[in-house]
């Protein structure tokens, strides 16, 4: 199912969360011609089996704050990240001038999702904003390797229901001043038979990845992610900033990915309330700092040479997420995956130059901080 949206459906969305529809958890957006439902809540705290999945049918009333039922994390989390979604692809659209094609699909082993994405746009090469909401039987060998990280998953020796809520975001400009960001936030749940949680956990972050470096966008940009961070704990910044710098770290070719920004996994150390609201206020920063410097970049005039590094940079994106990428590695692994989605975040052109070496000033001033990560707040 395919479709775009625009102003109008947009507006739709507004107004029918305006009507109550936070009061049921759901509403319908309409895109052109097709009809998008967007259910928040899918999971309820009784959650039932079924030919050793979860049962759809049963997968209905989240509670509200209205009916004075608690509302489930996975509701409000899936709610979240679909909501963000609307709101980026609408700031996106804005900056870009066309419109995004927006996929919703269903996984037949439990879940659902909708891609949205914009190629060959006016300033975006490629830009893709993917939320999927999925859940099923976790098998043994995922748990195992979970319990390292989780302790509360020691005795599991069977598949175990799970729930998982998040949202994906690479943006590729065409302009080589014009910087390729990434974000994710995502949200993990380990249940009981019985739909309980049985264990829990954040993860996420965001960071920049630019082509060539202006020092002003990369102090931004950190800046904008250390202050949501330092609402919630001073320790925050410094801890999640290295934790991104060694993340993207490309071994084979001794250099990061990008400048970094924050990557945090497995946050379970505090109260859930108040995690999910450092969660929020991370992805609420994304707009506010990614806009200005895209504004900024976006219609600098550039040469071909400059393109060139474009493309020989976006093949060490490539080789990251293919390789490294845990999220990647994850999704394909997954039964049921959509892989259409998960490779979303490559860009449409790269290129690898047999014994390529960078040949200017402004080419070797981001490649020795891509060698050596900088702190730039």
């Amino acid at each position: 199912m395919s479709g775009r949206i625009g102003a109008g459906a947009r507006s739709f969305w507004r107004a029918a969360r305006a009507r109550g529809a936070v009061a049921g958890w759901s509403a319908i957006a309409v895109v052109g011609t097709v009809t998008l439902h967007y259910q928040t809540g899918l999971l309820t705290p009784h959650l039932l089996q079924q030919d050793g999945g979860l049962t759809p049918s049963k997968i209905t009333d989240p509670g509200s704050p209205q009916s004075g039922v608690p509302v489930p994390m996975r509701a409000r989390m899936e709610q979240f990240v679909k909501e963000k979604q609307s709101e980026i692809v609408a700031a996106l659209e804005k900056i870009d001038g066309q419109h995004f094609r927006v996929d919703q699909w269903q996984r037949k082993e439990g879940g659902e999702g909708i891609s949205c994405v914009l190629q060959d746009g006016n300033v975006f090469e490629k830009a893709g904003v993917n939320v999927s909401v999925v859940y099923g039987q976790l098998p043994p060998a995922a748990v195992k390797k979970m319990r390292a990280d989780h302790k509360s998953l020691d005795n599991i020796d069977s598949a175990v229901p799970f729930f998982a809520a998040g949202l994906s975001l690479v943006v590729h400009p065409h302009n080589p001043f014009a910087p390729t960001v990434h974000l994710n936030y995502r949200y993990f749940e380990v249940m009981n038979e019985d739909g309980t949680p049985r264990a829990a956990w954040f993860g996420g972050g965001s960071d920049l990845t630019p082509t060539y470096l202006f020092d002003e966008d990369a102090i931004a940009f950190h800046a904008a992610l250390k202050r949501a961070c330092d609402k919630h704990d001073r320790d925050y910044y410094a801890t999640f900033k290295a934790w991104c710098d060694r993340y993207f770290f490309i071994k084979h070719r001794g250099e990061s990915r990008g400048i970094g920004g924050i990557f945090f996994d497995d946050l379970e150390d505090k109260d859930p309330e108040e995690t999910f609201s450092f969660v929020r206020d991370c992805a609420d920063a994304f707009l506010p700092a990614y806009v200005p410097i895209m504004l900024k970049r976006k219609d600098l005039p550039f040469t071909e040479q400059e393109k060139q590094f474009q493309a020989v940079r976006r093949g060490r994106y490539v080789e990251f997420n293919l390789v490294y990428d845990r999220g990647t590695a994850f999704g394909l692994a997954t039964p049921g995956a959509r892989i259409e989605s998960i490779l979303m975040s490559l860009p449409l052109h790269a290129s690898w130059i047999y014994q390529h070496v960078p040949n200017g000033p402004r080419e070797e001033k981001i490649m020795s901080v891509l060698r050596e990560p900088k702190d730039w707040v």
